[in-house]
């Protein structure tokens, strides 16, 4: 039956007695498979016309869109051991609740009055600040009456000095007047000395005029006299004006000395006082952070830093904290090449793990268990994994996103690109060539509506 020999079986037995080989010879079945052959090519070439949306996947994670929603860790400002909680893992705490409270660890704020002690301190530096300016009030009405009593010194001065200058105008007039009466006299004397040698006149009358010379020439010395007095009382005047403005000038520019040094102690006090001040609030601040409160409505989901009297650096993280209201997104990565194929607006699927999906990369609209996206930002570095992550947020349009969904959680990206022929793309992906490249027309992607 095998036709393996040269015996030809068939010539002498005749097999259609047999029900075996009656049902066998009379069956041809190779026409059933040659018909499955060519159903199965003509629904091959047919699904090979079928459209294929091109697509990048990626791995990714849930994530929030706002950066004030992503878990935290609650830090501490200062250092200090921790001396009391008052949460515990998976509480939700409210803004501003207190979480735990701290002490001190540094020896500069053991004491307990110290706010007090600082304020008590700005008291008495603020009352030095008063006591200052009231000197320098003082000085100033000492400088005032020194100006004035200079002003009226000094015209009592220049006045004397006046009255020096017309008395020296006056002993001149006078001395003028003597050198005329001793010509007078002299003339007189000689006159009536002539005449006696004449005999016209007496002896007696020459000795009466030579009485009178002398008289007038004493009169004239004296005069003299006066008048290089009175010069002298004008010099006199002089230098005491000059004395006399000296001695007040000395005397104000030690007063401005004096209001000049109180003014600088007062405003170093001044300088002090604001330390002081900056350092009491410091202080209080300070002791508003011996208890660590919840900067927002959140859960609490590990303590980073337990135990009780464990002490810590500042900076040091104490608590994580997960915000109690968040918007979802997924950050999701994919290789530099197919970054020029990522544009804002685009249409990306989301598999979350744990949701059971069946997924047909090409075929978006006939998988299942997948949730629509939108790309809403692309990194502009590169990501120490060698890829660019690229941030989704929920597209409002689609389904929406379940509410168990944790952040952290993973997820499986599909960027969808360009709609082809299912023979096209095999061919890309045998010759591992890129997606097609192409350019969003206004913001918009530029595939085949669908």
């Amino acid at each position: 039956m095998l036709n393996i020999s040269n015996n030809d079986p068939n010539k002498d037995i005749d097999l259609k007695q047999y029900k075996s080989a009656e049902k066998i010879m009379h069956v041809k079945y190779y026409k059933y498979f040659n018909r499955f052959l060519l159903t199965a090519a003509i629904i091959l070439i047919i699904v090979l016309f079928l459209p294929w949306t091109q697509n990048i996947t990626g791995q990714g994670l849930v994530t929030t869109l706002k950066p004030d929603q992503r878990p935290q860790a609650i830090q501490s400002q200062i250092p200090g051991r921790i001396e009391e909680w008052f949460v515990q893992e998976g509480d939700f705490v409210k803004k501003g609740d207190t979480i735990l409270r701290i002490s001190e660890v540094k020896s500069d704020y053991f004491d307990d009055q110290l706010v007090q002690r600082t304020n008590e301190q700005i008291v008495a530096k603020t009352s030095s600040v008063s006591a200052y300016q009231g000197k320098v009030s003082a000085l100033n009405r000492q400088i005032s009456a020194l100006k004035n009593e200079q002003e009226l010194k000094m015209e009592q001065t220049r006045n004397k000095l006046l009255q020096s200058k017309l008395k020296v105008k006056s002993d001149s007039i006078d001395l003028q007047a003597s050198k005329t009466n001793l010509n007078i006299a002299e003339t007189q004397f000689t006159r009536i000395q002539t005449l006696q040698e004449e005999g016209l006149k007496a002896l007696k009358d020459v000795e009466e005029k030579r009485l009178k010379l002398q008289e007038t020439q004493a009169k004239l010395i004296s005069q003299e006299n006066k008048y290089l007095a009175s010069k002298n009382e004008v010099l006199n005047a002089k230098l005491e004006l000059s004395r006399t403005n000296a001695v007040f000038a000395d005397k104000i520019s030690k007063a401005q000395s004096d209001m000049f040094t109180a003014q600088s102690s007062g405003f170093d006090t001044q300088a002090q006082v604001s330390k002081l001040e900056n350092a009491s609030t410091n202080y209080k601040r300070r002791s508003d952070l011996l208890y660590v409160q919840a900067a927002q409505d959140g859960y609490i989901f590990k303590a980073l830093t337990g135990g009780i009297g464990v002490t810590f650096k500042e900076g040091a993280e104490l608590v994580g904290i997960m915000p109690s209201k968040y918007d979802l997104a997924v950050e999701t990565f994919v290789r530099p090449i197919d970054l020029p194929l990522i544009h804002g607006g685009e249409k990306v699927r989301v598999q979350f793990d744990g949701w059971p999906a069946i997924v047909f990369s090409g075929w978006p609209n006939v998988s299942y268990g997948t949730y629509g996206a939108t790309v809403v930002a692309i990194e502009r570095f590169i990501s120490p994994n060698g890829k660019y992550r690229v941030l989704l947020a929920p597209d409002e349009k689609d389904h929406t996103w379940p509410d168990a969904i944790r952040v952290g959680s993973g997820a499986r990206t599909i960027a969808l690109l360009e709609d082809v022929p299912i023979w096209f793309e095999l061919w890309r992906q045998i010759n591992s060539f890129p997606p097609n490249y192409y350019q969003p027309k206004d913001g918009k992607s530029d595939k085949k509506s669908k």
